[in-house]
């Protein structure tokens, strides 16, 4: 910025700083005032930092305004003062942080009964957010002095500034020790269990959801700095807190217990989702999943799975009986039982368990028949695309999974390290209980995922056929429908997969060998031909398509020297005939005109009358240019001549034959006639 070159004028401050009787409301008044302290204006900052001035800063931004003011006035002068105070000058940081009482002010501000004003809130955690990551050590001695700051900001935590100030003193506090003391202190304070206290059918909806949205980011925070740190260097105890047996059953208790509300569900799903991250999400990678398998940053712990295993069962209940919501309108109609968004999130918590790979887990959820159940409602709520890409990542996950002949002994195992039964009698039993753990099996057996895959689709068709609208989840069940023949051609399930198929009954096998090689093929086919264009517009943009383009900076550099430059690359362009080279060759120079330096200039002032053929002439070779680049892209422009029975005349284009057959036909032009040229497929 400009103030750190010391280039602006004199201001108008320096004139009020002339004055002995001048105030700080007059010096706020200024526009440039932030600009003047930014470039640090000596007489400014000796001005700001005197204990009258930053004592009504600090005031000013944790006093609420007379109500009495104009509304776009009320937060004006609050405004300027937290921008002046975390302005980032040295002054103005020493002079804070190392003054008890203008810390004590900000401190008292935490004590006002809730709610906070939130803009003030936000000014308040901004400055000391500015103080903890610049004067750390004397604000965190100065908090950890207090008893009650904890309890204080979990007081206000409906406040998203609240959540933002707990952020900054996990992430904001450096060096190294003095942030793994801040954890420890942080810990003693029990501020996880307190945090997961809040997530309760009691508590207020937007205390829930920041303190989960808190316990979120912690887990992250702590997951990215541990993966940054040296491999000596102490564990988060935050982090292990939160992945422990112990505080993920809280969490869960605090989820089912009394009436069950679908805020608190929600808002504890999304931690049990964060624990369950495998990595940090994004947009990459998670439209293939089943083709690329899972490639874990780090693995999920087992104690979280060992929480969440018992109850499963509270989970699916609330898939079958979810809170009660009342009927909406959409654009397809009145909705009288929407999906809800904790059944979402219980689909959500179904794919991140299923990913996991827990034998166990995949149990579970095949006795409890859970996966069955996410169809009827994939195929129930046709319209709702959230709910069908996570019942397609299941699918993916299942079929991801490694055969059970296939995985290696410790992952035959219960969480209890005890051996799984195996073996006829216990292979025997499964099958008279229903029980397996086989989720392949269970896709099948219980699912039926083929045959619903057929019903569904002719259903559709059906649908279409009588003037209907196409489902909303056809594509998505396309996705499975490939997914399937794909695992059955190669995959980690091909053998099994396999089997599946055979065990069909004969006219279910049929409809399913028909779907495969017409329907769905012509179906492939059809996505294949309408997205190739954007397909084609995206492959262009590589990563090194600004190497490729154009020319370097020395060839540009040397145009000034050499005017052939620009000839000479194109002189270099390779041309590459798969065929006959001399046919080719002869048309060219038949048909492509010579530069010719010789040929007069004409005075393009000049009054003379307008000749319409001239300009269609124009037109014509310049549409004959354009042809000719699309003949030949890409780079080294390959030419193919694709072989003939006939002479090489006869592979020549229909247009240019005519042409060179009759001059008068074409107008003397000696260029083809478009209209008749036959493409070289033909």
């Amino acid at each position: 910025m400009f103030w750190k070159f010391d280039l602006h004028t004199t201001s108008h401050i320096d004139q009020l700083l002339d004055r002995d009787d001048v105030t700080l409301r007059e010096l706020m008044e200024e526009d440039d005032v932030l600009q003047e302290c930014k470039a640090q204006n000596r007489r400014l900052l000796l001005f700001l930092s005197q204990d009258q001035c930053m004592q009504e800063l600090v005031n000013l931004i944790t006093t609420e305004p007379p109500t009495d003011l104009e509304e776009r006035m009320r937060f004006k002068f609050p405004n300027i003062a937290c921008e002046l105070l975390t302005s980032d000058v040295p002054i103005i940081n020493d002079k804070l942080g190392a003054d008890e009482s203008l810390l004590e002010v900000l401190y008292h501000f935490l004590e006002q009964d809730p709610p906070l004003n939130p803009l003030l809130a936000s000014f308040f955690s901004k400055t000391i957010g500015n103080l903890i990551a610049r004067k750390t050590e004397q604000v965190i001695s100065f908090l950890k002095k207090k008893e009650g700051f904890i309890g204080l900001v979990l007081n206000h935590i409906d406040a998203s500034a609240m959540m933002d100030l707990l952020l900054r003193l996990i992430s904001c506090v450096e060096p190294a020790p003095l942030r793994q003391e801040v954890l420890h202190w942080l810990n003693e304070e029990k501020l996880v269990q307190r945090l997961t206290e809040l997530i309760h059918t009691g508590k207020d909806e937007e205390r829930q959801s920041n303190a989960s949205q808190t316990l979120c980011d912690i887990i992250r925070l702590s997951r990215d700095q541990a993966n940054q740190m040296q491999e000596n260097m102490e564990a988060d105890p935050l982090l292990a807190v939160l992945e422990s047996q112990d505080s993920v059953a809280g969490l869960l208790k605090n989820m089912f217990e009394g009436e069950r509300s679908e805020a608190s569900i929600v808002n504890g799903t999304q931690v049990l989702l964060t624990l369950l991250e495998t990595r940090r999400p994004g947009l990459e990678g998670l439209m293939d999943l089943y083709s690329q398998g899972y490639e874990r940053s780090y693995t999920v712990n087992s104690s979280i799975l060992n929480a969440i295993e018992p109850h499963l069962k509270d989970f699916q209940q609330l898939l079958l009986v979810p809170p009660k919501k009342s009927a909406i309108l959409t654009t397809v109609g009145v909705l009288e039982q929407p999906l809800g968004n904790a059944r979402l999130h219980m689909a959500r918590l179904v794919a991140a368990l299923l990913q996991t790979s827990a034998p166990s887990i995949c149990q579970e959820l095949c006795n409890l028949a859970t996966m069955d159940l996410l169809l009827d409602l994939f195929f129930k709520y046709s319209w709702n695309n959230f709910l069908h890409f996570q019942v397609e990542l299941c699918v993916a996950a299942i079929l991801s999974h490694p055969s059970l002949e296939e995985r290696p002994s410790p992952a035959l195992q219960n969480h209890d390290e005890q051996p799984a039964a195996s073996g006829p009698e216990a292979q025997e039993e499964a099958v008279e209980t229903g029980r397996t753990s086989d989720p392949h099996a269970s896709i099948h057996n219980k699912c039926q995922l083929v045959q619903r895959i057929l019903d569904a689709w002719e259903e559709n068709d059906k649908i279409q056929a009588e003037g209907g609208t196409r489902r909303g989840n056809m594509g998505h069940l396309t996705r499975i429908a490939n997914m399937v023949v794909q695992n059955l051609e190669k995959g980690p399930v091909h053998n099994q997969i396999t089997d599946l198929i055979k065990e069909l009954p004969e006219d279910c096998r049929g409809r399913w060998e028909s779907f495969v090689d017409e329907t769905l093929r012509e179906t492939n086919r059809r996505n294949t031909v309408e997205l190739a264009f954007s397909d084609y517009q995206i492959q262009q943009m590589t990563a090194n398509f600004v190497d490729q383009f154009g020319f370097n900076d020395e060839e540009f550099s040397e145009h000034d020297e050499n005017i052939n430059a620009t000839f000479d690359r194109i002189a270099e362009i390779n041309f590459n005939l798969d065929a006959n080279a001399a046919a080719f060759e002869a048309c060219c120079k038949e048909r492509i005109r010579q530069f010719d330096d010789a040929e007069e200039e004409e005075d393009i002032w000049e009054e003379k009358e307008m000749n319409y053929a001239t300009q269609a002439k124009s037109r014509t070779r310049l549409k004959q240019s354009f042809y000719c680049l699309a003949l030949f892209p890409g780079p080294g422009w390959t030419a193919h001549f694709r072989e003939s029975g006939g002479t090489a005349a006869s592979q020549t284009p229909a247009g240019w034959d005519s042409s060179s057959r009759s001059g008068a036909e074409t107008q003397g032009s000696g260029w083809a006639n478009f209209t008749e040229f036959q493409p070289f497929s033909g």
